[in-house]
């Protein structure tokens, strides 16, 4: 019998107009983004399927679209591949996926996953508004040259590899200066491609500390349950199933670095044969097919 891993994309997978074809054909979709549009207290819908582009880019609002469209393709999948929810043996998400995934997981409730996403992205805009910094994807050097660099542009401010994606593909964050120092290193170092993310600032770093603070109560407050499907988090590859470990998963995890290889190669290493990805995008699979190029991917 197969084994699935269910797969959430995060932050930079968003495009005006995701998710249109399920809201078209899908009631119970319908459904879902009028009881979001009611939660967040605005037209969330519009941002997602008309834009603009510039406002559904914000942090404080991609958060909430990402997730929504999100869960309205689990929807989806729900229709066209029940198997793959019956074979489903992990879950995760990059970043803000791993909260769509402990609402899959039945760790916390739609309602309240929303809200924290909306809280998250806003206490990170904000953050991002105190220390302006960036992200930059690095890709086609090995994970010690990259290293070496940061540690090289940290003379230009603060700076270092934030998400471990896949082999050769890195991204680094921090101060705008150290960014640009980076990227110069980078080019004489050999890099295939340099690029910004479009973010508003050094997510996944210590420069996103004031965010912490302000989610960690939030949190700490909230009534998280057990794991119904296994829970993996990028920010150690480890499964966890205590709820209050969970929260203490969700506060590190926004100055935390992502390592999405190794979490991907622990459930390789479990036997998963078959991921889906379920959200808008193909970012993941892209990272998969990097990762291992005998895994099924949806």
């Amino acid at each position: 019998m197969s084994k699935t891993a269910i797969l959430f994309p995060g932050q930079g997978a968003q495009t005006v107009g995701m998710g249109r074809e399920l809201y078209d054909s899908s009631s119970r979709v319908r459904e879902l983004y009028a009881h979001a549009n009611e939660i967040v207290g605005y037209d969330l819908t519009k941002i997602c399927l008309d834009g603009p582009a510039d406002e559904l880019d914000s942090t404080a609002q991609s958060q909430p679209a990402i997730f929504l469209t999100s869960l309205a393709a689990l929807e989806g999948l729900k229709d066209s591949d029940p198997k793959a929810l019956e074979n489903c043996v992990a879950t995760t998400g990059l970043s803000l996926g791993e909260y769509t995934a402990l609402v899959f997981a039945g760790v916390m409730s739609f309602e309240d996953g929303l809200r924290l996403v909306r809280m998250r992205g806003v206490a990170m805009q904000e953050a991002a508004d105190e220390r302006q910094g960036g992200m930059v994807s690095v890709i086609g050097l090995p994970v010690e040259t990259v290293a070496e660099l940061c540690e090289k542009a940290g003379d230009s401010g603060a700076i270092q590899i934030a998400n471990y994606l896949c082999p050769k593909n890195y991204v680094v964050s921090g101060e705008l200066s150290a960014c640009e120092k980076l990227v110069e290193l980078a080019k004489e170092a050999g890099a295939i491609k340099l690029f910004p993310l479009a973010v508003a600032g050094a997510f996944h770093t210590p420069l996103m500390e004031s965010a912490v603070e302000k989610m960690r109560p939030v949190i700490e407050g909230m009534i998280f349950s057990t794991p119904v499907v296994p829970y993996i988090s990028g920010v150690d590859a480890e499964f966890h199933s205590n709820p209050d470990e969970i929260k203490k998963i969700l506060i590190r995890q926004i100055s935390a670095p992502v390592y999405w290889e190794d979490a991907m190669r622990r459930l390789l290493k479990d036997e998963v044969d078959s991921f889906y990805e379920v959200g808008p995008g193909r970012v993941l699979r892209g990272l998969m097919k990097r990762i291992d190029r005998s895994a099924t991917l949806n």
